[in-house]
């Protein structure tokens, strides 16, 4: 192989790491799109709910723990759990997974094991310092 030939090989590994280079960038710019929309309705993706609790002196990460090691802790009450208006038919139902909407709203799955549904929280941090839950609706998958 000549210098010459050397030399258009690297151009056109060099070309061919540039159109790859490209390709990734818009990769990339496309799942940093996607990541924004994903969190879109989440506390800390949303800067006024953020504000909110920082207004009273609270950060929303800290909140958000707050809140779900709530929530998870009444998987452990005695009997049904406080939160899930359905009975478990395979074990009891307990909350598996949350999600923080905003500062005010969360989405929750639950299951027994078996069944599984899904149910929208609205949430409270009061002034000393107790968390309310309310549930707003729930629904039970089928099997």
């Amino acid at each position: 192989m000549n210098e010459k030939q050397i030399y258009e090989s690297q151009e056109n590994d060099i070309a061919l790491l540039k159109k790859k280079v490209k390709k990734y960038e818009k990769a990339n710019d496309s799942l940093a799109t996607q990541l924004m929309d994903v969190n879109y309705f989440t506390l800390q993706g949303n800067d006024n709910a953020m504000t909110y609790f920082e207004d009273v002196g609270y950060e929303a990460p800290d909140i958000e723990n707050r809140v779900k090691e709530h929530i998870y802790d009444l998987n452990g009450k005695k009997g049904k759990n406080p939160i899930v208006s359905y009975d478990g038919i395979e074990g009891k139902m307990k909350i598996n997974k949350v999600k923080f909407l905003n500062h005010r709203w969360i989405v929750a799955d639950f299951t027994d094991g078996t069944y599984w549904g899904e149910m929208v929280l609205e949430y409270y941090v009061n002034e000393d310092e107790s968390i309310d839950l309310n549930v707003i609706g729930s629904l039970l998958y089928g099997k």
